[in-house]
């Protein structure tokens, strides 16, 4: 298997990269486009997708020196590995085949020399089945039709169809989706408060059928359904491969959707874990979404590096992550429908490569992944993008932007939020000079005050943005911009020279968890426990 060359052994590329940015690190991004063609030098496209990166300090030079480092790591045939089921997860040694279940020509994939694919495009026709008869009122609750679908999970198995639901809304035409993960028993009621048991569908999403919060949230909706239902389980399913544990529970074989151990929790909405999506939106446009995944899933395989999106991304954020120092990247979709992209693109990003060692069990000698966080535009402007304009730490921004809005009534605002979208990322590049500044309060002010109040409206500009740029927000645009983070995200990681498929950093607090829960029922005393930790359960037990 080709290995991942880890940054402690790349020192002669990255210091060549250090060495570059230290000769342009004060320079003006802005003076990069006295060149006439640095935006079409700086952006590229993919499908239906338009990548403009020229708003950021990294000129011809600094490219083909990311470029170089990106080949040094092995990059390209790292990602041959991943698409042809070597398994690259080395710590679980496990393949990476999420894009196996967008593979919709099934094209043969072959994990220890079986053809994955028969078996992938069979519970994908299971699924549609499924759906296409709920959808339909084939598949009924106790009381009537479904009209509402519970999806209860957590991390990947949350947050994929619940991003999904909410960015495809205009698609859904089937039960409403409601999603429900944290184990504060307050999500859970809230959700179903108002719902009908006789005609709610709940579906469970866990591969072992064990996480706690899961199934805890499980357990509870199985209590509430069985208030008004004879049969509780009947309205069950199950997204899981522990067929013993889903058939304790109730849940009748033909409702339960497996998968391989091959598909990480955070790249699973392409499969089972998309049931919920699925029959909200139909069969169809699920798999549109699947076919824009599987068109950047080519691009990322065969396009060159200087025109291959995923790569582009991945080594914007190398720039300016590893190599400026800057420790956060905001994502900043101007599409009120992408809302939950950016909590999706946080565990995409920071589990998968939030490491400390190398593939070799060696501490890195770089840091590893962002902190990303974002808001979609225009709410962000009346709230953090104070700091992104004017804060002493430089944040680069990912703006996105659809051309074309679905409220055809509403068009001028649409055309509003892109004019703002685009607002932004210019005030970021040329910001304000302390003349103009003068300029804009003289008359107002004189003397000492003018220059005070002038020195509170100087932008410094010169803040790096990226703008992702396409037609309108359908299934398979939708598609194609998931794939490409998660592309985006395992470049990263070669790069690091880190296994960016495993999370062992969830595990600890899972641990711990289970033996606090007694210490704080009572059930056991604190011991082995730290003086604030007893302070704290003291005090809980006393105020509950």
């Amino acid at each position: 298997m080709p290995e991942t060359t880890p940054y402690k052994e790349s020192t002669p590329m990255w210091d060549k990269l250090k060495a570059h940015h230290a000769q342009v690190a004060d320079r003006s991004i802005l003076s990069l486009f006295e060149t006439p063609d640095r935006a079409t030098g700086f952006s590229a496209e993919a499908g239906a997708l338009l990548f403009d990166f020229s708003k950021t300090n990294i000129d011809a030079e600094g490219l083909s020196l990311l470029i170089d480092l990106a080949e040094d790591a092995g990059l390209a045939e790292r990602r041959e590995a991943m698409f042809i089921g070597a398994r690259i997860n080395e710590t679980e040694g496990r393949a990476v085949l999420h894009t196996a279940l967008r593979n919709l020509d099934a094209t043969p994939v072959e994990v220890d020399g079986q053809d994955v694919m028969p078996e992938v495009l069979e519970t994908l026709d299971r699924m549609e089945a499924f759906a296409s008869d709920v959808r339909a009122g084939r598949f009924k609750g106790q009381g009537g039709a479904i009209t509402d679908v519970v999806n209860i999970g957590i991390g990947g198995s949350d947050l994929g169809p619940a991003m999904a639901a909410i960015a495809l809304k205009p698609y859904a035409d089937g039960p409403r989706c409601h999603f429900v993960s944290n184990v504060d028993g307050a999500h859970i009621a809230d959700t179903l408060r108002g719902l009908d048991p006789t005609t709610t569908l709940v579906i469970v999403a866990s591969k072992t059928f064990t996480t706690i919060e899961t199934m805890t949230n499980a357990n509870t909706a199985r209590r509430w359904m069985a208030e008004k239902v004879k049969d509780p389980a009947a309205q069950f399913v199950a997204l899981s491969t522990a067929a013993r544990r889903t058939a304790e529970f109730g849940i009748a074989a033909e409702r339960v959707f497996g998968f391989a151990d091959w598909v990480g929790g955070r790249y699973s909405m392409w499969g089972p874990i998309g049931l919920s999506l699925m029959i909200a939106i139909g069969g169809g446009d699920f798999r549109a979404m699947l076919r824009g995944a599987q068109a950047m899933d080519r691009h990322f395989r065969t396009a060159a590096p200087a025109e291959n999106l995923p790569v582009l991304l991945a080594l914007v954020g190398i720039w300016h992550h590893q190599i400026c120092g800057y420790p956060t990247r905001a994502v900043l979709p101007y599409e009120q429908r992408l809302a939950r992209l950016p909590a999706y693109l946080q565990q995409l990003e920071m589990e998968s490569n939030g490491k400390r060692v190398s593939m070799d069990g060696e501490a890195l000698q770089v840091v590893s992944g962002p902190v990303v966080w974002g808001e979609p535009g225009t709410n962000g402007q009346h709230a953090f993008y104070q700091l992104i304009h004017q804060g002493t730490e430089v944040v680069p921004c990912e703006f996105m932007f659809a051309a074309k809005g679905f409220e055809s009534d509403l068009h001028y605002q649409h055309q509003l939020l892109v004019a703002n979208c685009l607002a932004q990322s210019e005030a970021l590049l040329k910001g304000r000079s302390l003349d103009e500044a003068r300029a804009q309060v003289s008359g107002k002010f004189e003397g000492e005050e003018l220059e005070r109040q002038a020195q509170h409206r100087v932008f410094p500009g010169n803040r790096p943005s990226t703008t992702l740029a396409y037609p309108q927000l359908t299934p398979g645009v939708l598609g194609q911009i998931v794939a490409l983070y998660e592309h985006r995200v395992f470049v990263e990681g070669v790069v690091l020279g880190i296994n960016s498929f495993d999370q062992w950093g969830v595990e600890l607090g899972k641990e711990l968890a289970k033996s606090l829960e007694p210490m704080v029922t009572g059930e056991a005393e604190p011991v082995g426990k730290d003086s604030s930790t007893r302070l704290l359960l003291d005090y809980a037990k006393a105020k509950a």
